[in-house]
């Protein structure tokens, strides 16, 4: 068995290698509640409520919390009615105090402010009640079933995500220990294998367990350190079962419990350092490095078990997980990507100039020629192959290798649907889709909440060009994100706030002050440009269009004969020349789209007005 010493070592050379991942994973489970908690605790990342404090809740230390309560012991004492004044009191008092604070969190208007002022006002809990009573006629029942709905979500919550995200971080910190890179994609290994609700029930008995140990006098103790390796175990092999997993750690920890007692003291100092610090060095430090350093721990204790032929320890049975595969077992199971890689796009038109600029950053091409579109199918492949090149290198998992199936394995390389170039005549095809969609749902929004049909947007055509041109924009500049879900998401976001906040401001300019939308009072705006409800639910369309909506109606367009196609195009093009040329001198204003006096009076919208451009 290694010393404590050479353990750490090997943990800080896979921190190096890996620091901005660990600390992620750490900092996920210190939000979560999952482990490393305390380390938050210091910094006081928890907001104050204080501010909201009221004659109801004098002198609380945390005003939203007391006033939640509040409304809560009224309800479970049967004061429905005492209930439901408090909590509109309380969010009354939340929006006048908004009023005079950071504009950015206003709580006045929109979809986010409203769940914000209910939820911490109690207002939705008094909602549901009110709805219970009515359904089953007795308000101790409804009370009963609320209490035990709650209950529920938040076992749920725990079950399925705080309890297992222990399972997740051994995972990544194993792999880590052998590999170059880690993807974040490995952190949903566990649906990959189809084994969440199993290791969910694994992680839910060894808390079972500990809990009625630590009723005992040092039964908790023990215990802890017996069902100490389970989550380690779970990562390995996550198709064991929950009896299994306990008793192979007790097994591996017998006649260790004080050495690991021990490699735990050893970490004291850095708790220390914590403390000084404000628990900075944990978050950034002392966490992932501890996490990574009983890694190291149980990779050794196991390598013993192999070794001893200890009983059980035939199911940990990831071999690759420890070691990097031979040539041989890479090539049998990634001799399709190999393949490719060798072959290589020789046989496919390969592009340059303005065409290769427009395919390769844009993702758009000039012409819809069958070379192009050979071109662009190459392009998809080398993207898959992209993402198995770094297990062929024996720089990431050999997920092929695993010994627990994983749903994603292929044999064959295929086209990624949603990382398509579109042709030049779809682009603008799709800039006047999304505008024409863009009216609808901003015309739709207002027969619903005013009872009228408005022409919404300065311009007097059906469309919205500020959706079309950030849908477009979407796909153009953000091209070389689409792979990466989650960058591409953070992209759509802030694109489309420079794109919000800068139309706003122009148009402000241009018009001699008059504004065509305005989200002060919204949570969270920026001088009344953007707000972060509307930005979200860019965020959410956005996603929606590059993965979803422009290939499918790029499927369609591509059907489109191109003596219909282009003649179709250049007749938009016109109309929409002709309507700015127009609308530049006699714009369209009034009721519903810069009257913000009369809109002001309807502000409880179901879905806010994002823009109106």
């Amino acid at each position: 068995m290694p010393t404590r010493k050479e353990m750490k070592r090997r943990a800080r050379r896979a921190l190096k290698r890996h620091y901005i991942m660990y600390v992620a994973i750490c900092l996920i489970a210190a939000y979560t509640g999952s482990e490393f908690a305390s380390s938050l605790d210091a910094l006081d990342v928890t907001p104050s409520a204080g501010y909201y404090e009221t004659e109801t809740r004098l002198e609380s230390p945390s005003g939203i919390n007391e006033g939640f309560a509040d409304v809560m012991f009224d309800l479970l004492e049967g004061d429905e009615e005492d209930g439901r004044t408090l909590s509109e009191e309380i969010k009354a008092e939340e929006i006048e105090e908004s009023k005079s604070g950071n504009p950015a969190l206003g709580r006045t208007r929109g979809v986010l402010a409203g769940l914000v002022n209910n939820v911490t006002s109690g207002s939705i809990v008094v909602s549901m009640l009110a709805a219970l009573h009515s359904l089953t006629g007795s308000e101790n029942l409804a009370i009963l079933i609320l209490i035990l709905l709650g209950t529920a979500v938040l076992f749920s919550m725990w079950f399925f995500f705080v309890n297992i995200f222990k399972v997740i971080s051994r995972r990544v910190f194993l792999e880590g220990r052998i590999y170059e890179k880690v993807p974040f994609q490995r952190m949903l290994f566990l649906l990959r294998v189809k084994k969440w609700t199993k290791v969910s029930c694994t992680m839910f008995l060894v808390s079972l367990y500990q809990m009625l140990w630590s009723l005992t006098i040092v039964g908790g103790v023990i215990k802890y350190f017996s069902y100490y390796l389970v989550p380690y175990i779970a990562a390995e092999n996550p198709d064991i079962s929950p009896r299994e997993a306990i008793n192979l750690s007790r097994r591996l920890m017998k006649g260790r419990k004080w050495e690991c007692f021990v490699f735990e003291v050893s970490f004291f100092p850095w708790l220390l350092l914590g403390v000084v610090t404000l628990g900075l060095t944990e978050v950034l430090y002392s966490n992932p490095y501890r996490a990574a350093a009983f890694s190291e721990y149980y990779a050794d204790i196991r390598a013993e078990a192999k070794k001893a032929h200890m009983k059980g320890s035939e199911l940990l049975n990831d071999t690759y997980l420890y070691e990097m595969p031979e040539d041989e077992l890479i090539y049998l199971a990634y001799e399709d990507v190999i393949s490719a890689l060798i072959r290589g796009p020789k046989d496919v038109l390969k592009l340059s100039g303005v065409r290769k600029f427009f395919a390769d950053y844009l993702g758009v091409l000039l012409t819809n020629s069958k070379k192009e579109k050979e071109y662009e199918q190459m392009q998809a492949r080398l993207v898959k192959m992209e993402l198995l090149k770094d297990a062929v290198d024996r720089k990431a998992y050999p997920s092929r290798l695993s010994a627990v199936p994983e749903v994603e394995k292929r044999k064959r390389i295929e086209t990624i649907h949603y990382l398509r170039h579109y042709s030049i005549w779809s682009i603008i095809l799709l800039f006047f889709i999304f505008s024409v969609i863009g009216w609808t749902w901003e015309v739709s929004l207002h027969l619903v909440t005013d009872g009228e049909f408005v022409n919404r947007g300065v311009l007097h055509g059906p469309w919205l060009p500020i959706y079309g041109a950030g849908g477009v924009l979407i796909l153009m500049l953000l091209n070389r994100l689409r792979k990466r879900p989650v960058l591409e998401f953070v992209g759509i976001v802030v694109l489309c706030g420079c794109v919000e906040y800068t139309t706003s401001l122009v148009l402000e300019i241009l018009h001699d002050g008059e504004r065509w939308w305005d989200y002060s009072g919204y949570f969270l705006n920026l001088n009344g440009r953007i707000c972060a409800e509307g930005l979200l639910v860019f965020g959410i369309g956005g996603i929606a269009i590059v993965y979803m909506l422009a290939p499918l109606l790029d499927n369609q367009i591509q059907r489109i004969r191109s003596w219909i196609l282009i003649p179709l195009c250049l007749m938009l093009l016109t109309g929409f020349a002709i309507d700015n040329i127009y609308s530049a001198q006699y714009p369209n204003s009034g009721k519903g789209i810069t009257d913000y006096e009369e809109k002001a009076a309807c502000s409880q919208y179901i879905y806010p007005p994002y823009t109106y451009l």
